[in-house]
């Protein structure tokens, strides 16, 4: 019986709903999903990513990423790459991403940025995870190091204390895995809008409500929102409610002026908290500032 209902979780988790990364964080990590976004922090910027999903449950979903985004020297351009890892149940799937981003002032204070993101998906399968009955069953192979390109695109409109942002990381759908020529594991196509605005309450304390909604077929539609508050310019404490699934606590520290850390937990809302412990997310932002690129001022985004 256990088999089984680890067998359908990891259908019901990858075939059907959960499709991109999930971050709690995501206002810090926004190239993952919009390439509009390279370069908009005005100094070359390096996140690593670690999150450990519905602790205790088998097969739960493990993801790390990493990337690297910076402005190009005298010109309008922003460039970026990424690396992304995520297990969930029998699978393994490593996505290397390449971002480009122009962009153009739309007045003293905001800026409209293009972005595009090509992609390659290197998916694996281990089928003998899943523990099925018949380890010679021809419908049950391992599907080892498929290779699909994708591409992207997004707008990301800014200023320092206000953004708005709308893309599809990923336009072509691709069958990752098949049976009998039936589409079992079927990477759909994710639509992203996200928004935040940051109010100065006094010198000292700043708040930034935000929210993501992220639509994809055969899934409820996710909305995230999320509310921090800095502190004199070093320490952030924040909520985010995932709509009908998570309510999430975060917490992040400036070290120095380039290098951030952040934590968050997530506690799910759904039956599926009587099976885990909770989710939790942690990260590193590291920028290179420099007389030309100095930010005046710590940002949530």
């Amino acid at each position: 019986m256990r088999k089984s209902a680890i067998f359908f979780m990891f259908f019901s988790v990858v075939g059907f709903a959960q499709q991109d990364s999930q971050f709690t964080q995501y206002m810090y990590n926004t190239i993952s999903i919009n390439p509009a976004y390279a370069g908009s922090r005005g100094a070359m910027s390096i996140f690593g990513l670690y999150r450990t999903q519905w602790v205790g449950l088998d097969g739960a979903p493990e993801t790390s990423s990493f990337s690297v985004n910076t402005p190009l020297n005298n010109s309008n351009l922003g460039i970026g790459v990424s690396l992304l890892n995520d297990k969930i149940g029998p699978t393994n799937e490593n996505t290397l991403s390449a971002d480009l981003s122009y962009t153009v002032p739309t007045s003293e204070t905001f800026k409209l940025s293009f972005g595009i993101k090509a992609t390659a998906n290197l998916f694996n399968l281990d089928v003998n995870k899943l523990h099925p009955e018949d380890q010679g069953d021809p419908q049950f192979q391992d599907l080892n190091n498929k290779v699909t390109p994708n591409i992207g695109a997004g707008v990301y409109w800014h200023s320092d204390k206000a953004y708005i942002g709308l893309s599809v990381p990923n336009f072509i759908e691709t069958n990752r895995y098949n049976d009998n020529d039936v589409a079992i594991f079927k990477d759909r196509i994710n639509y992203y809008l996200i928004a935040g605005y940051v109010f100065d309450l006094d010198p000292y304390l700043k708040f930034k409500p935000a929210v993501l909604t992220k639509m994809v077929e055969g899934a409820p539609l996710q909305v995230d929102l999320s509310t921090n508050f800095m502190f004199n310019n070093k320490f952030v404490i924040g909520v985010t409610y995932r709509w009908s699934a998570a309510l999430s606590a975060m917490a992040g520290f400036q070290i120095t002026d380039g290098l951030y850390i952040g934590y968050a937990y997530d506690h799910e809302t759904t039956r599926l908290s009587h099976y885990n412990s909770g989710s939790h997310e942690i990260f590193l932002r590291f920028e290179f500032l420099n007389n030309y690129s100095r930010i005046t001022s710590p940002r949530f985004f």
